[in-house]
């Protein structure tokens, strides 16, 4: 377990320090603080042309100070988990995590490896794509200008050295899209898949070139249109062998041991829940311990001084569940007590769970709340991914989404959605949503769906306060119009626009009445980044009223659609 850190002070000069055989960095986009307003994380997928230069800098806020000896406080998460793999092998004298002011002085001749974690280093990601479609803009987004500036100073940095560079990461897959990209960047290798339990020999075999076939393989796996298996040989592309054992076990992941950046831990890998869209559902299912997330979270609470937890998983309603996906009531109840018995820890909350779990366990959701200490002062955040309002596309795409509930005897989509979102909100949980245009099958119908169910949501109060939640539309983007680049907003037609246009009134909407309360820092940042995120959501609704009027589309129509004449009753939802 490393001492306390000391924050600040003098970086030593490039003779000073001492030897780094490996140097783990990540793209910058995922450190920075986004003066802790929600939402604001997802600034750098808008296109560059659209953010001016000197907002995006104010909004995007600051990196954390740098220790003493030049090293980064906090790392993104995957880069403190990468860190523990190889620190398992070697000391921390040959492992290190520059903080990014500090980069260049920790690449010296005698570095081997330039390990970079990414998460959307093209800007190919579903939001970024949305962006792109509905702006019609064809310019690099800031995640994608900040990528290649990262690169460009890492091969700087290690000219004159036999170091390589070597990326790994979710954003990964951008790469197999465009594989050219790698040599144009001057990226030796990107390496793909689940990397903790073969780090050490991976890093070592990158550096000497000589990768042991019983391990790995040159190439990359990728998935057809029934995400079947099959792989495609590339010598940039480091990945597991195929006929290997494809993902650690959960003793095989080490757990980190220097703080990451937003108190991230992890608590489970995998899903299960077979939504036909999402590769998750393809990692098979781990859980950590009570204990062992705990002893995460401490790790972050005493030498990052984070008082929240946040709970990294693919579904948290998941965690050691039940047949038929039924919720581990003890289970998750012992989960967070042991997060919140962490000296430091005030407040917890999960990255991900479905919305079926609130609608039909209600007093699940109350006894959880109660042991994090959820109430009006302290909100829950959780991301959910709803896809869309439409019966017929979810029992297409994602009919286990709804377990243990079923569409039809249980209740209508969009009356689940309702219900759960009801349920979360009167114990103080605030969902994040995603919803989907351009799924494959969609009809226009399928959209005016999803348009009805953000309305009647947003027009919807439990306990006399409004609903609570966010709703941030994603783009399926062709694979021949990822490869020509070449975004319009005529990619969306009618119904998929109003479904931005409902989202983005929504936002507003939520941003106008939570900008000063969800902001931090002292009473005149506070204001100001307030004023502008409320500024900044007016404006977004009406660049988007703007686009949707040029197309064409019944603004007014969109306005209220749902809610006069069409709005059911909600449906009794039960197990």
């Amino acid at each position: 377990m490393p001492s306390t850190p000391n924050i600040g002070g003098n970086v030593p000069r490039r003779g000073e320090l001492v030897m780094a055989k490996y140097v783990l960095v990540s793209d910058s986009t995922l450190m920075f603080d986004y003066r802790n307003f929600p939402l604001l994380d997802f600034l750098p997928c808008a296109p560059s042309s659209s953010i001016p230069r000197s907002l995006y800098y104010f909004l995007k806020g600051d990196v954390p100070r740098p220790l003493r000896n030049g090293q980064a406080l906090l790392a993104p998460y995957p880069l403190r988990k990468l860190e523990a793999s190889l620190l398992s092998c070697y000391s921390e004298k040959e492992v290190t995590v520059p903080h990014p002011d500090f980069l260049e002085s920790f690449i010296r001749e005698d570095t081997e490896v330039i390990g970079v974690s990414t998460m959307d280093p093209l800007g190919l990601g579903p939001l970024t794509m949305s962006y792109s479609a509905l702006f019609g803009s064809n310019s690099y987004p800031w995640v994608r200008k900040e990528w290649e500036a990262l690169i460009s100073r890492l091969n700087t940095a290690r000219r004159g050295t036999k170091a390589k560079i070597l990326v790994g990461g979710p954003g990964v897959w951008e790469f197999m899209v465009f594989p050219d990209e790698l040599e144009r960047l001057g990226i030796d290798f990107a390496y793909q898949g689940e990397v903790d339990d073969v780090a050490c020999m991976l890093f070592d075999q990158v550096y000497q070139g000589k990768l042991d076939p019983n391990v790995f393989t040159q190439g990359f796996m990728s998935f057809d249109d029934r995400f079947r298996r099959f792989y495609r040989p590339h010598g940039r592309f480091v990945s597991r062998k195929p006929s290997g054992r494809a993902s650690p076990r959960v003793e095989e992941i080490a757990s980190i041991v220097h703080p990451a950046c937003k108190g991230l831990n992890e608590v489970m890998r995998g899903c299960g829940i077979g939504c036909d869209f999402c590769e998750v559902t393809l990692r098979p299912l781990r859980y950590y311990s009570p204990e062992r997330v705990a002893q995460e979270v401490a790790v972050n609470a005493k030498y990052g001084g984070f008082t929240n937890a946040w709970l990294q998983t693919d579904e948290f309603f998941a965690y050691q569940h039940g047949p038929l996906y039924t919720p581990n009531v003890d289970a998750l109840a012992s989960l967070l007590s042991a997060v919140m018995s962490v000296r430091g820890v005030r407040s917890a909350n999960p990255t991900h769970g479905r919305i079926s779990i609130p609608a039909a366990y209600p007093e699940l959701i109350q006894k959880l709340s109660g042991i994090v200490h959820a109430g009006p002062s302290n909100w829950v955040g959780v991301q959910v991914g709803v896809e869309t309002g439409s019966d017929r596309l979810a029992k297409i795409h994602m009919p286990n989404k709804t377990l243990p509930l079923r569409i039809g005897s249980d209740g209508a989509w969009p009356d689940i959605v309702w219900e759960g979102t009801r349920n979360f909100n009167r114990y103080f949980w605030r969902p994040a949503f995603t919803v989907q245009v351009g799924q494959e099958e969609e009809d226009p119908e399928d959209n005016w769906d999803t348009v009805a169910l953000i309305n009647r949501m947003s027009n919807s109060q439990v306990d006399g306060r409004p609903f609570e939640f966010t709703v941030t539309p994603m783009q399926h983007v062709p694979l021949g119009v990822l490869k020509s680049q070449s975004f319009s907003s005529n990619m969306l037609d009618e119904s998929q626009l109003a479904v931005y246009y409902a989202s983005y009134r929504h936002l507003a909407k939520m941003a106008a009445r939570d900008s000063v309360k969800d902001s931090s820092g002292n009473p005149f940042v506070r204001m100001g980044t307030a004023g502008l995120i409320r500024f900044g959501g007016w404006v977004m609704m009406k660049v988007v009223e703007s686009i949707c009027r040029k197309r064409g589309l019944d603004i007014d129509r969109v306005k209220r659609y749902g809610l006069t004449g069409s709005t059911r009753t909600t449906s009794s939802v039960s197990v």
